[in-house]
């Protein structure tokens, strides 16, 4: 099994929304996909994806929820009221990260994406660490703004040598749309030595879907997210098979 993040480095840029489609766009293609929530402070996957129901089998191990063929868990579901906060330190929540990877039934699951709170901080560095990350994917907003928090957490992951996969620029502006600004990522694809894997534009389709539960993935607003699907198999695959050649000597 196979581990990436996707993460930002900054709060309000679509990460969820990127990782709940690109889990549906990657599962829609044939491959056995799970999706752990690791924003514990603003966990955003039981509404894109519903919240379900988590169980445990013979082994008193967690099954995850299942919707869109992704299997899926979120801080939320282990809390007694889903409204409540959650108002943990550090090794609390780095306890229960580790409980969602370890205790989950994730045994037939090939590619599991971790949708990664803000910062640099406790959760990203556990990752880093404890779970062997292939790699890391970065969403960015156009604006600078964004673009120079995500380049901090870009160049966090470099040093915790933690492969970074690639940029996606999200909330690109559009014809009809003029509010971050376009192409802002170069500079950082450029900085961190990454490829820009896709931009996605406004579109309120998207909002809309993720508000009812919906991957706009599905529909014919969220076909960018398979073409990055895409790439982001591919570039694993290089990885690996660099890796190959390198063991090889």
């Amino acid at each position: 099994m196979k581990i990436i993040g996707i993460s930002s480095g900054k709060g309000g840029v679509g990460k969820s929304t990127v990782a709940a489609n690109l889990a549906v766009a990657l599962a829609s293609k044939g491959l056995s996909i799970g999706l752990i929530d690791a924003d514990f402070y603003g966990p955003s996957i039981p509404i894109l994806l519903g919240m379900g129901e988590l169980q445990l089998n013979h082994e008193q191990r967690i099954i995850p929820c299942n919707r869109f063929g992704v299997k899926y868990v979120s801080i939320q579901f282990f809390l007694q009221n889903p409204d409540d906060p959650v108002i943990w330190r550090g090794p609390m929540i780095t306890k229960a990260l580790m409980q969602m990877l370890n205790d989950c039934v994730w045994d037939d699951v090939q590619l599991l994406i971790i949708d990664m709170p803000p910062g640099t901080g406790d959760i990203q560095l556990s990752l880093s660490q404890l779970a062997s990350l292939a790699g890391v994917v970065l969403v960015t907003t156009p604006q600078k703004l964004s673009v120079s928090d995500v380049a901090k957490a870009g160049r966090m992951f470099r040093k915790v040598n933690v492969p970074i996969l690639g940029i996606i620029e999200n909330m690109t502006d559009t014809p009809e749309i003029n509010l971050f600004g376009s192409d802002g990522s170069t500079s950082l694809a450029r900085d961190l030595d990454t490829e820009i894997l896709g931009a996605i534009p406004i579109n309120r389709e998207i909002a809309k879907n993720s508000d009812q539960g919906t991957p706009v993935c599905l529909t014919e607003h969220g076909k960018i997210f398979f073409t990055i699907a895409e790439k982001i198999l591919k570039t694993l695959e290089k990885a690996q098979t660099t890796e190959v050649e390198v063991s090889q000597g």
